[in-house]
């Protein structure tokens, strides 16, 4: 078998190796939510994916690349007048956001080049890693056509669409380390299987939780969060009036671009996500289920009643940084422990069809 040179080599690398990724990219998720609360990300205007790396050294540097920001709309017609000082704070923000990607990047490059040299990975799974490397150079490529939309004509701030998209493909990236580390049993496996019903409801949570940390991203790109600051009523009501909600044209722009529909689409959606995790942990504890199950399934709930307090409380604090930070590192925690449960869940569902025992690890097992 062409997998079986490759059955009796440690796993231990391998596993160290993603966990460091997802580390780094859960970091990145929250460096960029920092660079966007500060108003950072258009600071840098090039893309330069090597000799950026390097920052300006001397006043003549510094002065180049100030220059070059000035001469930018966010310049002109919002921070007109601010100093070199100010200018170098939000630089190192985004150049610090910047090199945290081209780390991920090496990081992630080198690790799968040596586990596939030493042959710690099959060709199977060579494959699927070097398709998410794949999917993480695009997310950086994206990163740069979200920061050019900022730099057009008329322009102070990247186009809300473009920064979820940015988001979205990191958040794909990071759920499929999990999903791999998952494969690699680094959570451990379920020794029975779980109802089918309870399944599609852990399926459930994880798409709803992927789906409003997006809306999260359009609440980030339009600024929403520093609008209608009450909770839980919003403008005086359940609801601001439909001429508020849907005041741009065309109708759909509103779902992007005003800052009253997109930010009670991110409210409805935390409390319809809300309400889903705590029926979930609810029917899983009255199954009966093995330990493993329950304990996640709590556990999901208990983040998610964290993470909504700390949505309300940047809200209602008009999203002061640290309360900005706290919530969108919550959502990444929260993604990960949804998409580690149902990935283990369906592996074992997927055991189960292919006949395999608990304790067996089908075509190639791991020794460490």
């Amino acid at each position: 078998m062409p997998d079986q040179p490759f059955a009796d080599r440690p796993r231990r690398f391998v596993r160290g190796w993603l966990i460091l990724t997802l580390l780094m990219v859960a970091l990145m998720v929250v460096v960029g939510g920092a660079t966007r609360l500060t108003g950072s990300g258009l600071s840098i205007t090039e893309w330069r994916p090597v000799t950026g790396a390097i920052p300006p050294i001397g006043e003549a540097a510094w002065a180049l690349e100030f220059d070059k920001y000035r001469a930018s709309p966010q310049y002109k017609l919002l921070n007109e007048g601010m100093s070199l000082g100010e200018f170098q704070f939000i630089y190192w923000w985004e150049w610090g956001h910047r090199q945290l990607g081209r780390a991920i990047g090496l990081v992630f490059a080198l690790g799968l080049a040596f586990a596939a040299v030493t042959r710690r990975v099959s060709l199977t799974e060579g494959l699927t890693l070097f398709g998410m490397g794949l999917l993480l150079g695009m997310q950086g490529a994206v990163g740069w056509i979200m920061v050019a939309s900022g730099l057009q004509p008329g322009m102070t701030a990247v186009a809300p669409i473009k920064l979820t998209l940015h988001l979205g493909l990191a958040l794909i990236f990071f759920a499929s380390i999990v999903l791999f580390l998952v494969h690699l049993r680094q959570f451990g496996r379920d020794g029975a299987l779980t109802p089918g019903r309870l399944r599609a409801g852990a399926y459930a949570v994880l798409g709803l939780s992927f789906v409003q940390i997006l809306l999260g991203g359009l609440v980030a790109g339009s600024r929403a969060g520093f609008t209608f600051n009450t909770w839980p009523l919003m403008d005086g009501g359940l609801a601001p009036s439909a001429s508020t909600l849907f005041a741009v044209t065309p109708w759909w722009e509103n779902f992007v671009d005003n800052v009253a529909l997109v930010q009670l689409n991110h409210r409805i959606g935390a409390y319809v996500l809300l309400a889903a995790t705590i029926a979930y942990a609810v029917a899983v504890a009255r199954a009966g289920l093995c330990r493993r199950v329950r304990t996640r399934a709590i556990a999901l709930a208990h983040l998610m009643i964290v993470q909504a307090a700390l949505g309300v409380a940047a809200l209602v604090l008009v999203v002061p940084l640290w309360a900005g930070l706290a919530h969108q590192f919550g959502a990444v925690v929260v993604l990960g422990l949804a998409v580690m449960n149902a990935g283990i869940l369906h592996e074992r569902a997927a055991r189960e069809r292919a006949g395999i025992a608990p304790g067996v690890s089908g075509v190639v097992r791991a020794t460490a």
